[in-house]
């Protein structure tokens, strides 16, 4: 009988893209509802919930993608960096470096003649590439892209931040108390929907996003009822 190759599926490659969603639309819902909240409870004039709404939205999503090139840009750079170093001790150094490889393998579980001829032939088709990826831990599939990872962030931020901002247009009448209530069930949801993709407990998932969720709205709401004063 014939067995066929099965493809098992694991959640480690979600980490990344999930993180990065998940956090961008977990700021924008949480930074935006808490603003309109906090401004909600200082003045009753609707427009000026709506235009904290709005700034919230297009202040945080551009916040979120300069925040997230320069971080990705950062990574970028030192790679580069160790790429170029590695480059020069390729140059200078061809036996020490293929011997470096050949204990990486070793360190591995290859026996040494085998870690040797391992690290000879990957040397002999690529040096610089057996070194990125097996000593320095880089390669193609997770090089950072800070253009895309700021479009991502923007990206995920702002329909986070459109939830309380559609529900305030939508639902004028006690703008804050809803406003926090629909942010907080769609956080909830959030959670653990974010939980059960990463193989986590949904409702321990969804219990921690809405405690602070909630936490950081109550605070603003109480500044602003403390202090109590219009945004003009």
């Amino acid at each position: 009988m014939r067995r066929h190759a099965v493809i098992e599926p694991h959640r480690g490659a979600r980490t990344g893209w999930l993180r990065a969603a998940v956090l961008g639309a977990n700021d924008g819902i949480v930074s935006t509802a808490s603003l309109m909240v906090g401004v909600a409870a200082a003045s009753s004039d609707h427009r000026q919930v709506l235009l904290a709404g709005l700034a919230g939205l297009v202040g945080g999503a551009m916040s979120m993608a300069a925040g997230e090139y320069i971080s990705v840009s950062s990574q970028a750079d030192i790679e580069k960096a160790d790429l170029a170093i590695e480059r020069q001790e390729l140059k200078h150094f061809p036996d020490e470096e293929r011997q470096e490889l050949a204990a990486i393998y070793v360190e591995r579980g290859l026996e040494p003649a085998l870690a040797k001829q391992v690290a000879d032939q990957l040397t002999a088709r690529d040096a610089l590439a057996a070194h990125a990826r097996d000593e320095l831990g880089i390669n193609d599939y997770n090089a950072p892209r800070p253009v895309q990872a700021a479009m991502a962030s923007a990206a995920a931020f702002a329909c986070g931040a459109a939830l309380p901002l559609l529900t305030a247009l939508v639902a004028p009448a006690r703008v804050g108390p809803t406003v926090m209530a629909v942010s907080l069930v769609c956080l909830a949801a959030l959670g653990a929907l974010a939980a059960r993709a990463g193989g986590a407990s949904m409702g321990k998932g969804a219990a921690r996003v809405t405690f602070w969720s909630a936490l950081a709205m109550a605070l603003t709401a109480a500044v602003g009822h403390a202090f109590g004063v219009s945004v003009a």
